[in-house]
Formats: structure tokens, sequence, C-alpha cells
């Protein structure tokens, strides 16, 4: 018996060989939509950014763009 790894490589490749790159955005399209209206635990909304995150990777960003450009140099 297959595994689901190998299973799910297998109707990928023979599902989006036949489809042209329009048709298969369609169905990923139709796939994320039925997962989300679905609300299926598989998603792990763990790696979900917080406030907290989003300020530092801000302050971060910020601190070293002042770095790179200090005050002083003409842009």
């Amino acid at each position: 018996m297959p595994n689901s790894e190998s299973t799910i490589q297998e109707i990928y490749q023979n599902i989006s060989n036949t489809l042209s790159p329009s048709e298969r955005l369609r169905l990923a399209a139709l796939i994320l939509n039925d997962l989300t209206r679905s609300n299926v635990a598989v998603i792990d909304t763990g790696n979900t950014w917080t406030e907290q995150d989003l300020s530092e990777v801000t302050n971060f960003s910020l601190q070293y763009a002042a770095n790179l450009f200090p005050d002083t140099e003409e842009i």
C-alpha cells in the first residue's frame, strides 16, 4: 500500500501535467477555498505572527535601514 505522500505526488503529477497554468490556478483556488470554508484543523496557526513579532521585525528593519543610510549621507 503506497503512503499518502507518494499518492499525493502521483495525483499532482498526473493531473497537473494535463492542465494549463490557468486551470491549475483555478484548481488550487478551489482547494484552498474549500479548506478555509470547512475550517479544517490541519491548518496550523501556531506560526502566525503576533503583534509583538510584527513590532520587533519592524523595529529591527528600521534600525538596519538607519545603519545603511545614516543622516549624514545624501540620498
